[in-house]
């Protein structure tokens, strides 16, 4: 069987905890060393004049290209939030060829500007495509249900019901309401809760007590899944990332 191997990290635009210092170099190491096929971004920047200026080492591309480097050589971005210094959203890299990508806005009220960056993957064996979809969702109870809905009415309306499907970002969902209404709209179960019962605890990553990062998946069989919450992680983001590994 083919496998596929997922990361999905909250990258806090390349800052560590309290913006105290740069590391997306630091973090791109990190990330090379997890060999992981597909890898979902959340909070990646596209441009951003101000900090190009005031750090040295700040990447002449986007932080989703520079992340990526020679080793996915396919991306994707979904440009969520634009404000004067630049903008900043979703990220996907990838090993397998990206068929086709489309970023939906699922933003609720005028103030917090979110997405879902649906990506259609090339198995290796080319035998049917992968669908995945990254996502941050927004701080406010009442903003993911209803982003909830419309993930969920994404699922229904775009994706096939035998395709191999995953869903992975930073969902903010502190209450851990998101379990039930995924599986029951879109048949979606997550990665930790089906291997641990519980999801992962990913923030603040140095001292993790919140489960808001997840990896949920649909048509495909669970082989591993991880919380790289240790150093270099523990250093790079305030949050862990989340490493998950499947057969197709």
């Amino acid at each position: 069987m083919p496998t596929l191997k997922l990361l999905t990290l909250n990258v806090h635009k390349g800052f560590t905890f309290w913006n105290r210092r740069f590391v997306l170099p630091e973090l791109r190491d990190a990330v090379r060393s997890i060999s992981a096929d597909v890898v979902c971004l959340q909070e990646v920047i596209g441009t951003h004049s101000a900090h190009a200026a005031r750090h040295k080492n700040w990447p002449s591309t986007p932080q989703y290209e520079f992340l990526a480097d020679s080793i996915w050589g396919q991306f994707a971005y979904g440009r969520n939030a634009v404000y004067t210094e630049g903008d900043h959203g979703n990220g996907v890299l990838s090993k397998f060829p990206i068929a086709k990508w489309i970023n939906h806005d699922i933003s609720v009220g005028k103030h917090e500007r979110r997405g879902l960056l649906h990506v259609i993957l090339k198995t290796p064996d080319a035998a049917r495509d992968i669908h995945l979809i990254c996502t941050h969702l927004g701080l406010f109870e009442r903003q993911r249900r209803e982003q909830y809905e419309r993930i969920c009415e994404l699922v229904r309306t775009a994706i096939p019901a035998s395709a191999p499907l995953f869903l992975a970002g930073d969902f903010n969902d502190w209450r851990l309401r998101a379990h039930r209404v995924l599986d029951r709209c879109a048949g979606l179960k997550e990665a930790f809760v089906q291997l641990r019962g519980r999801a992962a605890r990913t923030f603040p990553s140095r001292w993790p007590l919140l489960r808001l990062d997840r990896v949920y998946y649909r048509n495909a069989k669970l082989v591993n899944a991880s919380v790289l919450s240790t150093r270099p992680w523990s250093h790079l983001s305030d949050h862990a990332a989340l490493s998950a590994e499947f057969a197709l």
